[in-house]
């Protein structure tokens, strides 16, 4: 019986021994599943940004959205100014073109030979009043005499040849042009001399 003892005890400790070793890979193993679910666990981290970093990427994705919509309220701002302009200088100069030939009889007769000097200074003073008002509406006379002529402010009705003048030049002025900014109201007639 003490033999039959002595193989027991000896199976249980082979047993024993052998789950020993057993046990010791199987330790082994779930630590290395430790470790690389440390490293997953890590390259998750590197990846996944941290509540700092998402607030600071949420907070420059707003504010490109706030610039932007800077930006594009500035470009309306400018566009519509200019637009109003645009439309004001069209309606004033829709208006001061029905109302230049009355201007162009006032600087005939101011022009024209009187002896009545009152009446003379009456014509004066209605004349002067009256460009004073298209001065105030930003109006400007085009009176291109003497200078080389420009299709662009001016429309020759006739051409002359003269030696005393240049090439191209305006010699004489029919009727003078008018702008407001960069719109011409009305264009200059001329006389080109030397075309």
């Amino acid at each position: 019986m003490a033999n039959d003892n002595e193989k027991d005890l000896e199976e249980v400790l082979d047993e024993t021994e052998n789950n020993d070793v057993e046990d010791t890979p199987c330790e082994k193993t779930a630590d290395d599943n430790d470790d690389n679910n440390n490293t997953e666990n890590k390259t998750e981290n590197e990846a996944e940004p941290t509540v700092e970093e998402k607030l600071q990427k949420e907070l420059d994705e707003q504010k490109d959205k706030y610039m932007r919509l800077a930006a594009e309220y500035d470009n309306f701002r400018k566009r519509s100014a200019k637009e109003r302009l645009d439309i004001s200088n069209t309606t004033i100069g829709n208006t001061i073109s029905e109302i230049l030939p009355v201007f162009d009889n006032f600087e005939r007769a101011l022009n024209a030979e009187t002896s009545d000097e009152k009446y003379k200074s009456g014509v004066e003073m209605i004349f002067n009043q009256f460009y004073d008002v298209l001065k105030k509406l930003g109006v400007e006379i085009i009176d291109p005499l003497g200078e080389t002529f420009d299709p662009n402010i001016a429309n020759a009705v006739n051409q002359i040849e003269d030696d005393k003048l240049g090439e191209n030049e305006v010699a004489q002025v029919f009727q003078k042009g008018y702008k407001i900014g960069d719109k011409i109201i009305r264009y200059a007639m001329v006389v080109v001399a030397n075309p």
